[in-house]
């Protein structure tokens, strides 16, 4: 009895394509973001990065360039900070990282 109210209970499943429940792609831009708040918390290491946005994707011929705007708390402090990620657009390699606080807005 038990064996078969379980086989009815299976039968009643919903299928879900694989490909629908995979459909997150991750974006070219991850690996740069990650270093981006990696980099951005080194250098800002008593405040807590509390949100960001990738601006920018740009190629100059044999670089290409990431852009990001981080929010960051510091004690009673809130600032954004513009990180801009330089790299290889040839072989993937990180080139450079500059920061920029903007002004309060």
């Amino acid at each position: 009895m038990a064996l078969g109210v379980f086989m009815a209970g299976g039968s009643a499943y919903i299928d879900v394509p694989v490909a629908a429940a995979s459909a997150v792609e991750t974006p070219a831009y991850a690996k740069w973001s990650r270093l981006a708040v990696k980099q951005t918390m080194h250098k800002y290491p008593l405040a807590e990065v509390t949100d960001y946005l990738h601006i920018a994707t740009n190629t100059h011929g044999v670089t290409g360039v990431e852009k990001f705007r981080l929010w960051l708390r510091e004690d009673d402090r809130e600032f954004a900070v513009l990180v801009t990620v330089t790299y290889s657009a040839e072989t993937g390699k990180f080139i450079k990282i500059d920061f920029q606080e903007l002004p309060a807005e």
